[in-house]
This record gives structure tokens, sequence and C-alpha cells, in this order.
């Protein structure tokens, strides 16, 4: 008699256990599915706007189609102070776009109020004017914005902030001696200058 209920109460706690790591593992699911749920989602927006895009003056873009989370985007200003230029930026899509920004890196050395040297980007529909409805489209013309109207309010380099709103004649020698690969403030800069007669192909 013991002994029965002694084994009654084993598979009791056993079927316990079972019903706890189920409910466990119901959850892990979920939180998996919701994680694959938002991943999707991001691939589905990001993989639209791509193909929605319109090809936009000055601006390249290049990605693998089995991948719209990783753009590289080339800017080749055709007027302003970086005209003659060529600047490369990766674009990353975060999983959880299009509720969160994509994130921007220049990986040319730029003198420039709103890019710092790091590359790192400031452009303010991708911070506090962020909406979901923006698109890559509406976003990669807001960075060759950049290069056409630098915005010496919003700076990330408060040096080349500072030359363009009180010296713009001298914020223009500075960036020619940049993107030409000189010294600006005792900062080496790449030569980023390319011949507007024949870019030739990217890759």
């Amino acid at each position: 008699m013991i002994r029965l209920k002694k084994l009654q109460e084993a598979k009791a706690k056993a079927k316990a256990n079972e019903a706890l790591n189920s409910d466990g593992n119901n959850h892990s699911n979920n939180s998996n599915n919701n994680n694959n749920n938002i991943s999707s989602v991001a691939f589905i927006r990001a993989k639209r706007d791509l193909q929605e895009y319109e090809e936009i003056p000055s601006i390249s873009i290049f990605y693998e189609r089995n991948n719209p989370m990783k753009i590289e985007l080339i800017i080749k200003p055709d007027e302003g102070f970086f005209k003659g230029g060529k600047f490369k930026f990766e674009c990353n899509i975060p999983n959880n776009y299009p509720n969160n920004a994509p994130e921007f890196k220049c990986f040319n050395k730029i003198y420039h109020p709103n890019i710092d040297i790091n590359g790192h980007v400031c452009l303010n529909i991708l911070r506090n004017d962020w909406k979901p409805t923006l698109t890559l489209q509406l976003i990669f013309a807001g960075i060759l914005h950049l290069f056409l109207h630098p915005n010496p309010n919003d700076p990330l380099n408060k040096d080349a902030a500072d030359d363009l709103a009180k010296f713009p004649d001298q914020f223009a020698r500075n960036v020619r001696q940049s993107i030409s690969g000189g010294y600006v403030n005792g900062e080496k800069f790449e030569n980023v200058l390319v011949n507007r007669g024949g870019f030739g192909s990217y890759y």
C-alpha cells in the first residue's frame, strides 16, 4: 500500500515536471516565434523599400538580393562643398525596422559638421524625427542632403560646424584640403577625389 502511494506520488510529480517543461518550451518557442516575426517584418519591409527604390542622381546602392538588411551606399556629390568626392557608407537595417531607424557609418574620414571622423552620422530623421513610415529612399536622399547642405546647427564635428557658420570660405578651403588627402587642424584625411569623367564600376 505504501509502495503504491509512493509510486502514485512519483507519477504525479513527473507529470507536473513534464507540464512545467512543456510550458517553458512553449514560452521559449513563442519568444523565438516573436523574434522571427520581428525579423521577418524587417526583412520584408527592407526588401520592399529596395524594390520600390527609384534611382537618385549622385547616389549608388549595392546589396545582395538575399540580404536586404545590409546596404552599401556611394555618394558622389555633383555640386556644393564636397563636389568631386566619393564617399562610401554602410547601412545596417535593425531587426525591429521600421520601428527603429537604420544605422549608417561613413567609411571615409571626412571633414564635415554632421559626420565625425569616426564615420558616425548625425541626421535628424535617423534620430528624433524618425517615423516608421519613412522609407530607405527618403533616408538615402537625406544622406545626400548632408553633402549638398551641411548643417552647422546640429554638429558632430564642432570645429567644422564653427567654420561653416562663421568662416564659410575657410570651411570651403578645409573641405577641399581634406578630400584631396591633406591635413586640416593637424588631422590627416584620405584622398577621395575621383575623375568625374569616368568613375568605372564599384565592386
